[in-house]
């Protein structure tokens, strides 16, 4: 039996992949890699919807594809966006079967134009408001049975689908299967200076925690990540409590998790033996990422040749979805 087809993408962003990234999304994608016939992209296209340094998202974008290799995302499923143009021509034909208004209700495009009007003097690229259906075709130039996704993200899917829906109604023909979502469950993870704000990079280097960092700098941010800051109601377990728990289950620390949860229920947790128990669970988790990271930087350029084939490779399907829709939307072809 042919595996089911899954499709995800991430935007190239810069700096090290932190534990939030990789147990939001990543792990999930290393994971369906034994399952499902998998297709992931570094989606640089989507990064210049907003205003961006090219040299920078060069750079970055190699960057994202050496996190991604280091987290272990096998190098045959992985693509970078522009080598493969077949997706522009995509969105352009899936334009014309799409509503401004629906592009212009999208809730991301409302709170991406606001920072952008912000930060830019007023200038809003219609690229901003185009790019679900950008994605729409990322996805379903692959013809997708499943795409993981969050709540945040379930609009842009459904998007996808009913454009695959009007593209079959309008060629009387059901060319695209719709996409399912893939839900999984995510934790949230949060910074271990502040546990009321999620981990991110955009709040500094005390907020979130590198996959890559040497061992003891990791050690370090658990042991002074907060734990109770003093307002929490009777009877509940703090913010900064929570979130080291949630860091154990995302380790997989299931006994670990189930020992300490009993400790905190009978009022006898000590904070510095959960403290210990999740950084010694998160270095475990670096370890090996840490070890394939060092491998990949020392052989970058084979590395970036290796995914230069992989796109090339992933093209060919986009090629043939291209070729099949232009014959049905009535557009001339050239031959591959």
């Amino acid at each position: 039996m042919e595996k089911k087809r899954v499709l995800s993408c991430i935007q190239p962003s810069s700096g090290d992949m932190h534990f939030g990234n990789y147990f939001g999304a990543v792990k999930n994608w290393v994971d369906l890699q034994e399952s499902y016939h998998c297709v992931y992209g570094v989606v640089n296209y989507h990064v210049m919807t907003m205003p961006y340094e090219p040299k920078k998202l060069l750079e970055n974008t190699w960057h994202m594809v050496f996190n991604l290799l280091a987290a272990g995302i096998q190098p045959e499923h992985l693509f970078i966006q522009s080598l493969v143009p077949e997706h522009a021509e995509l969105c352009w034909i899936f334009n014309c079967f799409t509503s401004y208004g629906q592009l212009s209700r999208m809730t991301q495009f409302k709170d991406k134009s606001k920072q952008s009007e912000d930060a830019s003097e007023g200038f809003i690229s219609a690229g901003l408001l185009d790019y679900p259906v950008l994605q729409a075709a990322d996805i379903l130039i692959y013809r997708a049975d499943y795409v993981p996704v969050g709540d945040d993200q379930e609009q842009h899917l459904e998007l996808s689908r009913n454009i695959a829906q009007r593209f079959n109604s309008q060629v009387g023909k059901n060319y695209f299967q719709l996409p399912e979502p893939l839900f999984t469950e995510v934790p949230r993870l949060m910074s271990p200076a502040d546990p009321t704000r999620k981990m991110s990079k955009s709040l500094g280097e005390k907020h979130y925690i590198n996959v890559f960092a040497e061992p003891e700098r990791i050690r370090k941010q658990i042991r002074s990540a907060v734990t109770d800051t003093g307002d929490t109601p009777a009877g509940e377990m703090s913010a900064g409590v929570r979130n080291l728990f949630a860091l154990l289950r995302a380790c997989d620390q299931t006994a670990t998790f189930q020992s300490l949860m009993a400790d905190y229920e009978a009022g006898a947790l000590k904070y510095v033996d959960l403290k210990e128990a999740v950084a010694e669970a998160l270095v475990a988790v670096s370890a090996p990422m840490r070890d394939r990271k060092a491998a990949i930087d020392a052989h970058k350029k084979e590395v970036k040749e290796q995914i230069k084939a992989s796109s090339a490779q992933v093209r060919r399907r986009a090629q043939e979805t291209i070729r099949e829709v232009k014959e049905l939307a009535g557009l001339l072809n050239v031959k591959f």
